[in-house]
């Protein structure tokens, strides 16, 4: 058996080693002398057929050589990993740099979001500010304020949520009227503002109703506010908020905290008034409850209602962002499908 050079095999691997570009190269240079059928593994194999003292003395450098170079290897890899991009590694994989990245995706405003702000907008536009209030509230805001004592008939219709606490009982807010009590305590009419927020109530869900939906409450206040002011601003807002007319019937109704009472509905925009599971078949859909602000509620807010009348009304923003968009259930809003809320 020839003479093994190893001092020569040393120095033509640490040269492959440096010469490497990459992984690829890398792992070329490892099967070349480290492999199965590598030089120095060959040699190792070949040390059987020498004498017991060569085969020791050949044995312990060929292993002393190995180690060296498995290290060199090693630490050459973790250098190029370090360094990341590979051209190599980029021809290989046919990652062409020079093709533009794809854009991220990114996120958007929720469709009750966008109504919010739009309601916010035209509100404002007409001299009404923007006041926001508590979600959980005491049953003199909710209910004994407005006109609804306890025991009262009308308790029943709003399906509160409660809240058992060690003093007082609280709830989630009914409605947003509650703030309507909160901001005349603390300022003189007359004034314009809308209260814009989430209500709960305890009723079962379907293609109109939900458990937790928006509402935007509205109050003016003056010396000579009556029915004939509301319905102008009613009717100027849905123009404003859907760029074009719509229909709208006011229906006599009974709310404790107002007098005379109505609902407000206005022609299906998802069916166009033909009828639809929205509008019930119908060919309308109530968007709000509105009235003459009941004098016990002025009272029960500081208000002298000898001096001062005004309209209140509550609109679900959540049918607005049905009929603007034209959704057919309100249960989409609050499902989380992202194949829906890309939509808009």
């Amino acid at each position: 058996m020839a003479k093994i050079d190893f001092k020569t095999l040393k120095i033509e691997a640490q040269k492959a080693v440096k010469e490497a570009k990459d992984l690829k190269e890398l792992d070329t240079v490892y099967r070349k002398y480290l492999g199965k059928k590598g030089e120095l593994t060959l040699i190792l194999r070949s040390l059987k057929y020498l004498p017991e003292k060569e085969r020791k003395k050949q044995g312990k450098l060929a292993n002393q050589l190995k180690k060296e170079i498995s290290s060199l290897i090693e630490g050459e890899s973790k250098s190029i990993e370090k360094k990341g991009f590979s051209f190599a590694k980029a021809t290989e994989d046919k990652l062409d740099v020079t093709v533009p990245g794809e854009k991220p995706i990114l996120g958007h405003l929720h469709p009750l979001t966008l109504v919010k702000r739009k309601t916010e907008e035209v509100f404002q536009a007409m001299g009404f500010s923007v006041i926001e209030g508590p979600e959980i509230e005491n049953e003199w805001y909710n209910f004994d304020a407005l006109n609804i004592p306890k025991d009262h008939p009308a308790r029943d219709v709003w399906d509160t949520l409660w809240i058992k606490t060690e003093e007082k009982p609280l709830l989630l807010r009914t409605h947003t009227s509650p703030v309507q009590i909160r901001y005349m305590e603390k300022n003189n009419p007359p004034l314009r503002i809308i209260v814009p927020g989430r209500i709960f109530r305890h009723e079962a869900t379907d293609a109109s109703h939900e458990i937790n939906f928006y509402q935007l409450e509205g109050l003016m206040l003056g010396k000579e506010i009556a029915t004939a002011n509301f319905k102008a601003i009613i009717k100027e807002f849905f123009s404003r908020f859907f760029e074009k007319e719509v229909k709208i019937r006011l229906r006599p109704s009974y709310f404790p905290f107002t007098e005379p009472s109505f609902e407000v509905d206005m022609s299906c925009l998802v069916c166009g008034g033909k009828g639809c599971k929205v509008c019930s078949g119908t060919g309308w859909v109530e968007l709000m409850g509105a009235g003459m602000v009941h004098p016990n509620v002025l009272k029960a807010a500081g208000v002298n209602p000898k001096n001062w009348q005004g309209f209140a009304f509550g609109i679900g923003m959540d049918r607005l962002a049905m009929m603007k968009y034209k959704i057919n259930n309100i249960r989409l809003f609050y499902s989380g499908d992202l194949r829906f809320l890309q939509q808009f």
